[in-house]
Order: C-alpha cells, then structure tokens, then sequence
C-alpha cells in the first residue's frame, strides 16, 4: 500500500522535500487512513505534517465524537491539529445554497487560512478510486463532456494533493483494520438519501453484478485517459487565449477571431475568461458557455447576466466580460479647490463607484516629462484652471473638447466611437476644471488645458486601476 502510494505521489509530483502538508481529516477511514500513510512515509518524503478537522455539528453528538476522535489521533502522532466548528446548515441557509456547498466553502476557507499563517505547503485530500468512479459516472448521468470525465484530478493548484486517489474503498477499510486505527464511520454514508449515495450503494453493485466486476478500474482509466486528452486541449486553448484576449483591471475582451477557432478550444477559451474575471468556476455549466457565443452571434450593445454577478456584452463582435458595477454612487463628485494645491503638493484618494484610485501633483513644467507616458496618466496647464478640480461620472449632455478639435462632441458618442462595454460607461472618471470637462480618463483629453511650450505650472493627474 506504502509503495502504491508513495510511487502515485512521484508519477504525478505531488510532494517534494521538505513539503509541510497539511492533511484534510475527518476521522472517516479514508482521510485517516491517508494521515496514517503520509505519517509513515514522513522521513522517506523528508515532509512534515499538520492535520485539519471541520466539525459541521449536522451529526449531533456524534460531530463532537468525530472531532474528538480526531485530537486523540493527532495527539498520539505528536502532529498539530488545527479545529474549527461551523454552523454549516445556518450557513447554509444564509448564503442560498446547500449544505454539501456551505461544507465544501467553509473547509476551504479554513485550509486556505491555516496555509497562509502556518506555513503549509501542501493540503492533501482524501479522495479514493471509488470516489473518482462516482465521480465520473455521475457526470456522464448528467452529459458532461471531456473535462468532466477526467473527474477528480489528482494535484490541483499545485497545493491540493490527493494521495490515495489511486487506492480503492477495499484496500482503504482493509488497511485501517489491518493496523487497528479504528476510523469513525458516517452513518449517512450507508443510506440511499443522497445521489452520490445511490451511486455508490446501488447503481455501482448492479454494473458489477451483472456487466463488469472491475467497474472502478475501468472508470478510473477513462478519467486517466481523458485528463491525457483534456491537458493537451488546455495547452492548445492557452496559446489562443494569450492571442485573443486582453486582460484589464476585472474585466476581458475577447476578442471577435477567437470565435472563428474549433469549438472545443473555443469553449475552454470562454471559461478562463469567465474565470479571469469571478476568480471561480463554479455555478458556470456548458450552458453558459454556449449563451457567450450566441450573444457573440448576435447584434453590438446586447448583454446578457451569468452565475457570481458577471456581465456579458457583446462590443461589435467581441465579448466584453466583467463584474456588474454598483450604481449606487450617486453620481459622486470629488472636488478640490486649486488654492489648496501647491507645487510639490501630493493628493491621494480612493473614488468609490469608479474603478480607481487617483493622485494629482502640482510640478514645474520641464522638458523630462513624457505627455503620453500612459493613457492614465496626463498632464494639464495648471494655471487655466480658474477654481476647482472636479472628479465625477457622466451626465447626460456631457461634452467635450477633445484634443486637436475645433468643436466639441458629446461624452456618449465617444463611448460608442470607442467602443467602452455599457456596463462600465458610468464607471469611468471624467476630470473636469470648472465647468470644462478635461479629461474622460483612459479615453480622450480635451484640446483647452493641453501643456504647451508656454505653460509654467504643470497638473499631473494619476489614475490606478483598483484589483
């Protein structure tokens, strides 16, 4: 088992030395049974090891047993053990979801706190065979496609490590018994209440009764087969993905040609985006996927809402993927008064409701200054502003200036010209001095306060697009 397991570790370079791998333990026989095996391969692998326990308090007193069980053991091994106790159903309750989802965040969470302050490298997973085959054939219930059949990947983030993967749920409970480690055991797991459980107590027995006895071993080699498949596709999608797409500041572009690609690559290009932008995956099915591509399809301007809040736009042929903005700033004005600004004078201030910091600086005019370092960054004859420096989103009837124009054109026109996604047109700062609007930040300037050869004061404006 020792060797199965540690050459499963190597074949997918889950561990290197010195790791400090924190083990995910329940107290079932799976997790403690991975704790028992990493423990004792601990000097082979040169790593340390670390234990954490969710008490869910869904099983009563039998919760308390469990994370009872689980100190005694860790105690006996002289390991740290990290516990935490959540009212998973009241979390449950308040965040909309089921409990199985409320359990899987709250752990998580907790692992990816005890990695950041104590120094964990690696949190492995008690995932097993059995539970790779439910996996799967679940799925395939469901009509998944390539990614779903690789099922559970062994190594994911290059943190989350699921050593036993490769061991079935028989050599896990004839391990725990062989070397008496006496594992707390889920009633609930033994019930026909649950999908997963109907797999595994019922579905699962009848294929090997009746078509094929190694039912686990063929559906484990279909996952080890499609994950072969599905890294190369990944790999190809990534190389369109870094020609097709720009990322900026939450939000993507994707651009119109990367809609021309074969639809499986296309399809993987869409969910990193996706991902780019709402840091998850989860919520999202292939459903969504092919609403990004028939808005794509569609006419300019059309948007559609997916799963965490995403918004989805479809600019002239390309997809415009971001976070929908909070439009309760109130149209917001930020002002200064020129007279409370000097030279060598620094401001700095977070503007709520418009995607950015900003920091203006008065300076002497100067030959070193490069006017168009950066589109978020530019430079204004500071003595033409009469009073005030204003900061605000658009109105309606905005006008402006713009650089080497003789009239003027409205604010809304040049979104369009521009091509700016709806969703963030409201989100983007306008500078204004007095009543002249003198700069739609990130898009255009106006042609009345540019610097030139007679300027002497010099108004640096600096925008930071907030992460």
């Amino acid at each position: 088992m020792n060797d199965k397991v540690i050459n499963f570790i190597i074949e997918h370079h889950m561990i290197k030395e010195g790791d400090r791998v924190l083990v995910a333990l329940s107290g079932g026989p799976d997790s403690v049974c991975l704790l028992h095996i990493l423990y004792s391969l601990r000097d082979e692998l040169n790593i340390s090891i670390g234990a954490a326990h969710i008490n869910h308090l869904l099983r009563g007193e039998d919760s308390f047993e469990d994370e009872k069980y689980v100190k005694k053991v860790c105690n006996e091994l002289n390991i740290p053990c990290y516990v935490r106790r959540v009212q998973i159903e009241a979390v449950a309750k308040e965040k909309g979801i089921s409990s199985e989802m409320a359990g899987r965040e709250a752990r998580y969470e907790f692992f990816d706190e005890i990695v950041k302050n104590e120094g964990f490298t690696k949190v492995a997973i008690a995932h097993n065979a059995n539970d790779q085959a439910e996996t799967v054939l679940m799925r395939m219930m469901r009509g998944t496609g390539l990614d779903g059949l690789v099922g559970i990947r062994p190594v994911r983030d290059e943190i989350f490590i699921r050593p036993i993967l490769c061991l079935t749920r028989e050599e896990i409970e004839n391990y725990c018994e062989y070397n008496k480690l006496e594992p707390r055991i889920d009633r609930t797991n033994l019930e026909s209440i649950y999908s997963r459980n109907k797999v595994r107590l019922e579905m699962i027995p009848f294929i090997k009764r009746n078509f094929n006895r190694d039912i686990i071993e063929s559906l484990n080699r279909l996952a080890s087969l499609a994950s072969i498949d599905s890294d190369y596709i990944d790999k190809s999608a990534l190389d369109i993905y870094s020609d097709f797409c720009i990322e900026k500041s939450g939000m993507i572009v994707i651009k119109k040609d990367a809609f021309l690609v074969h639809e499986s690559l296309l399809t993987r290009v869409i969910r990193k985006a996706i991902f780019y932008v709402a840091k998850a995956t989860y919520n999202y099915e292939m459903k969504h996927i092919y609403d990004i591509i028939v808005l794509q399809r569609g006419s300019t301007g059309k948007s559609i809402n997916i799963p965490n809040n995403v918004v989805v736009e479809n600019s002239y042929g390309d997809i415009i993927i971001t976070i929908k903005q909070n439009n309760n700033h109130d149209n917001k004005e930020y002002v200064l008064v020129k007279r409370e600004l000097s030279v060598k004078n620094i401001e700095t201030f977070r503007l709520e409701g418009l995607l950015y910091d900003v920091q203006i600086e008065v300076k002497q005019n100067s030959k070193k200054i490069d006017l168009n370092s950066s589109d978020l960054i530019k430079y204004f004859d500071y003595d033409k502003i009469k009073e005030r420096i204003i900061i605000r989103s658009r109105k309606n009837g905005d006008k402006i200036k713009p650089l080497g124009m003789n009239g003027t054109k409205k604010i809304k026109d040049i979104f369009i010209d521009k091509k700016i996604p709806n969703n963030l047109r409201d989100h983007i700062p306008l500078v204004c001095f007095d009543s002249d609007i003198a700069w739609i930040v990130g898009v255009n300037i106006s042609d009345i306060f540019k610097v030139t050869n007679n300027t002497k004061n010099i108004l640096q404006i600096s925008f930071k697009e907030r992460k």
